[in-house]
């Protein structure tokens, strides 16, 4: 056998060898570390989009930091499921199309959302590489933007971080009870980024606070100084929050009650 026909039997088998084992959350993120959890807020930063906390659109209709009413959710259809229809432009070639795929498959896997492919449906969402990793908050109408730089958002957990905004979902330190959870260290935050961690009139389903949800912030999110948190847990501040990786369980149980799955 030539060396051709040799590299070319050693392509097949690892070609094949990839359609045979599953590739984890983990594996597709390998090489990022959790220093790297806030990669969002540093995307974003010097953005030309007009958001709040960070990664959240201001809307023009209606408040964009109050979504838990029938008004901003997303349809539930005669089957049980809820349908959100989607676009992906052009920018995002095959590997990027793979991983965004990957990311909503965990929605169908473990709760009744389903991120279908638009057809002529009316509200939906348009996944685009814009200028940040960024989403509205909940079902606005009409065609709604969820931005995934392809230089940087295209990760995982931040995919499926922008897409629990795009279903209504808020961050997790910003919960009406989040001082029972963790302490907001105020001067250390930037003046002008202040408004970034207010609390909001959220809806918490009667669940647990989540350190581990892909919605919370890290530790140094804002911070004026280097080493400065501006997020500290309680009682026990060594509890680790903040990460990318992907939905938690209580990320997931969420969803589930909150669309009564």
């Amino acid at each position: 056998m030539d060396l051709r026909a040799s590299i070319s039997l050693l392509l097949l088998l690892l070609i094949g060898l990839s359609q045979a084992l599953p590739v984890t959350e983990n594996e597709l993120e390998r090489g990022i570390s959790e220093d790297e959890t806030d990669q969002i807020l540093d995307v974003n930063n010097g953005s030309s989009e007009l958001l709040m906390e960070g990664d959240l659109v201001v809307p023009k209709t209606r408040n964009a930091l109050a979504c838990w009413n029938n008004q901003c959710l997303w349809r539930k259809s005669r089957n049980g499921t809820v349908e959100v229809p989607f676009t992906t432009n052009s920018a995002f070639y095959s590997y990027y199309q793979f991983k965004i795929r990957r990311a909503m498959d965990v929605f169908h896997r473990t709760t009744c959302i389903r991120f279908v492919p638009r057809s002529t449906e009316t509200d939906y969402v348009s996944i685009e590489s814009r200028d940040g990793c960024f989403s509205y908050l909940g079902r606005t109408g009409g065609r709604q933007v969820l931005s995934l730089n392809t230089r940087g958002c295209v990760r995982h957990g931040i995919i499926q971080h922008e897409l629990l905004h795009a279903l209504g979902f808020q961050h997790e330190q910003s919960r009406s009870d989040r001082d029972k959870y963790v302490r907001i260290n105020w001067q250390y935050i930037r003046p002008e980024t202040r408004g970034n961690f207010a609390k909001r009139n959220t809806n918490n389903l009667d669940i647990p606070y989540d350190y581990g949800s892909v919605m919370h912030y890290r530790r140094y999110a804002f911070t004026t100084t280097r080493g400065r948190e501006t997020i500290t847990p309680i009682p026990n501040s060594n509890v680790k929050i903040g990460q990318r990786t992907g939905m938690s369980k209580i990320d997931i149980q969420r969803i589930n009650k909150l669309y009564q799955c």
